[in-house]
């Protein structure tokens, strides 16, 4: 199969592009860069590049896999609306299917390739002092849920038994973040997303238009009216 990955949940965009499945035709790249605010503006050129090192044009890809979240807002929305634009403009407007995947399932397949881990406790960094968390177990072959996603204080992430912490949260929250259990540096990479592809795929894909962000925060940053009054709360009653 053609498929094409992409993820700016964190602040590392990372792209990787699959061409046939085997034999000599075959082939597979995979390049990350800074992600962030300059998502929007580098990840379709880098896309184009990729593809072109490959000679696979948007009208052979069989399928579009994405980072669907949860993490960063802007590259949540970032990544849904260049994967379903591909997606509805390829193979001549006929388009091809669309495959999200979750973030922090992507955190755990890296980590098991990086690092050998099959019980994993994938946590991002959600900012304003939480981290997105969810558990896996690799059971022969595949991946499996092992609890639903939490939004939390890092100090308050429990890991059970066995399990080791896998994400980038460990840099921003040190000692905050589970102390006692084993941590591993891992992202969600599109690489990642490659390898995840058949196992999820042969649940269901998505058309363009039913591909959606997964947010588990449902608000990102405060107003200004909001931080005022928090300012205010802060600091006591005031004078009338």
């Amino acid at each position: 199969m053609n498929l094409l990955a992409l993820d700016t949940s964190t602040d590392t965009l990372s792209i990787a592009v699959q061409k046939g499945g085997n034999g000599s035709g075959a082939g597979l790249l995979e390049r990350s860069a800074p992600g962030g605010a300059q998502s929007s503006t580098t990840l379709i050129p880098l896309i184009r590049e990729l593809m072109g090192e490959l000679g696979l044009s948007f009208d052979e890809l069989d399928l579009i896999a994405f980072g669907r979240g949860p993490g960063s807002f802007t590259g949540l929305r970032t990544a849904c609306s260049v994967a379903q634009g591909l997606a509805f403009g390829a193979r001549k407007g006929l388009g091809v299917p669309v495959l999200p995947v979750d973030s922090l399932l992507a955190v755990a397949e890296q980590a098991r390739m990086e690092h050998g881990v099959d019980k994993v406790l994938a946590v991002l960094d959600a900012r304003m002092d939480e981290v997105y968390a969810a558990a896996y177990r690799w059971d022969g072959g595949q991946w499996s849920s092992a609890g639903d996603y939490q939004l939390l204080a890092p100090q308050h992430v429990i890991v059970e038994p066995g399990f080791t912490v896998a994400g980038n949260a460990q840099a921003a929250y040190g000692e905050r973040l589970a102390p006692d259990a084993p941590h591993v540096r891992a992202l969600p990479t599109a690489g990642a997303m490659l390898r995840l592809a058949p196992q999820l795929a042969a649940s269901g894909t998505v058309s363009a238009k039913e591909a959606l962000p997964l947010y588990i925060r449902d608000k990102v940053a405060q107003t200004t009216a909001e931080r005022e009054q928090a300012r205010q709360a802060a600091s006591g009653p005031q004078p009338a």
